[in-house]
């Protein structure tokens, strides 16, 4: 009778011991499975952070990659389209140097996700934002890896992330301590310059070659030199910039010597997050696909000048700007973000869109 009764009590505990595990592993499968994996393919965005810099990297086999983090008040921005990518975890965390507008929603990146390897430049600020990121690195027993020409962050048969610059050990400009990272992906190449001056491009002596290039320093005319240019042979030029900043920038001169070069320039103030995507022989930007090495037809939706198919006004629902039909920057904006509009000015601006400081329509 003793042993029955024991039977019957193992039998239970049994029975609530695998009613658990498949609980646990239903929850288990539940989160940690909430990324749907681009397989073999790469996808960088260029995050509309203002008159900042942060870039998300997608990389194959479920891992990713974040390049800065803008000011502490758009790190919500950041963080949230992490999240909404369904990461967990940040594989490679890179700061390319302490100034603020690059570095100031770090340390809400860091708390809000699991980090692997933090990178970052030899180089200090005397600054709050500085010395508090350290101090939650240092709080969640993280280490930070020098970030400098040489060092190889991910080597495989079609991978590779490498640091290109800094070069010296010291430089009277802090933004020449900016880590400059190249991507190259099958027979695709990105480069992110951080705010790296034309001193520190004249010091790289490794290949710039690329596809798709960040431009450094939001196009200001410390950066882009044209031998530099020349160099990279970009098809793409990305510029993070705020519409409205102190600084005038971009300058209009590095602006055209990127166009010059060949390159499709694209501004975030313009169209707002700027997305790549590699299958390692072509690039898609924004939705257009092209062959990488080629010079691109960069026009998105195939619209022309004077057409306006439903409107007198061309919209960009995603940085809320009313465009003339005839202005050139229609062609960067994402197919999805269109919108065509016969409304007055004034009613548009109502609902909270602003006059491109481009082509200026007015009614």
């Amino acid at each position: 009778m003793k042993n029955n009764k024991n039977s019957i009590i193992c039998r239970a505990v049994l029975s609530v011991l695998t009613a658990l595990c498949i609980i646990f592993s239903c929850s288990c499968s539940k989160f940690q499975h909430t990324y749907e994996p681009l397989g073999d393919g790469l996808e960088v965005t260029v995050l509309d952070v203002k008159q900042g810099d942060s870039i998300f990297i997608e990389l194959p086999k479920e891992r990713c990659m974040l390049i800065d983090a803008g000011e502490n008040e758009y790190s919500k921005t950041v963080t949230d389209y992490i999240s909404s990518k369904g990461f967990k975890k940040i594989d490679y965390l890179v700061g390319t140097h302490p100034h603020a507008d690059h570095i100031g929603g770090m340390r809400k990146v860091i708390k809000k996700f699991d980090i692997g390897k933090i990178y970052m430049p030899r180089a200090t600020a005397n600054t709050k934002t500085f010395e508090k990121t350290l101090e939650l690195i240092d709080d969640k027993g993280l280490s930070v890896t020098v970030a400098k020409a040489g060092v190889s962050i991910l080597k495989e048969d079609d991978l590779s992330i490498d640091i290109l610059a800094p070069n010296s050990d010291e430089y009277d400009e802090l933004n020449n301590y900016s880590a400059v990272i190249k991507i190259t992906y099958g027979a695709t190449k990105f480069l992110f310059m951080g705010d790296a001056q034309t001193q520190s491009e004249r010091e790289i002596r490794a290949d710039v070659s690329a596809d798709f290039i960040k431009v450094g320093h939001h196009g200001s005319k410390t950066s882009s030199g044209e031998e530099f240019v020349r160099r990279v042979g970009a098809k793409y030029a990305a510029v993070s910039v705020a519409e409205e900043n102190d600084y005038n920038l971009p300058v209009e001169k590095i602006i055209d010597r990127w166009k010059n070069s060949g390159a499709q320039v694209l501004m975030t103030k313009d169209v707002g997050n700027i997305v790549a995507y590699s299958d390692g022989a072509s690039l898609t930007v924004n939705g257009v696909k092209a062959e990488a090495g080629t010079t691109a037809d960069y026009n998105k939706n195939n619209l022309q000048p004077n057409e306006t198919p439903d409107g007198k006004w061309v919209l960009n629902t995603n940085t809320k700007r009313i465009h003339s039909n005839e202005c050139p920057l229609i062609e960067n904006i994402a197919k999805q973000n269109i919108k065509y509009s016969d409304e007055s000015i004034s009613e548009l601006k109502k609902q909270g869109y602003k006059t491109c400081g481009s082509c200026k329509p007015t009614d």
